[in-house]
């Protein structure tokens, strides 16, 4: 019980930290300052989720959670760069976010199915950061 405790939550601070760092990325190619603003916001929530998940960790471990590895990053810069070379409007830029957050969304509902017997501070964490990442998503819709 106690791995399936900490595997969630490595699988929540890698999803935190992939989406601070995506929006970190895409928040350089931004031009609209309304749009800059929701970056910001959802910013600060993947921050918050990630703290939660660091404050509880040592309940579970001695260490620290798991976060995603310097090739993850690099990547992940990579292919903003690709994918944003001929067109970063505020579109494309709302579009590739919203890729990876769905990616996140259905890792986290994954999560949730099946892990039942998951600790409850786990499994409303874990519920949290799916709810906040499918609240993202209809944020970003308006900037499609």
């Amino acid at each position: 019980m106690k791995n399936q405790n900490l595997n969630i939550l490595d699988e929540v601070n890698k999803g935190a930290t992939m989406g601070m760092n995506a929006i970190s990325y895409v928040s350089d190619k931004a031009s609209d300052s309304n749009f800059k603003e929701v970056l910001d916001t959802e910013y600060d929530k993947y921050q918050k989720i990630s703290q939660r998940v660091n404050d509880l960790y040592s309940n579970y471990s001695d260490k620290e959670p798991h976060e995603t590895s310097t090739m993850t990053k690099m990547m992940t810069w990579y292919g903003i760069q690709m994918k944003t070379f001929n067109d970063d409007t505020t579109s494309k830029l709302s579009e590739l976010l919203m890729q990876g957050t769905n990616m996140g969304i259905i890792e986290g509902r994954r999560l949730i199915n099946e892990n039942p017997e998951a600790a409850s501070d786990v499994k409303n964490i874990l519920h949290d950061f799916v709810v906040m990442q499918e609240d993202s998503v209809e944020t970003l819709k308006k900037y499609l």
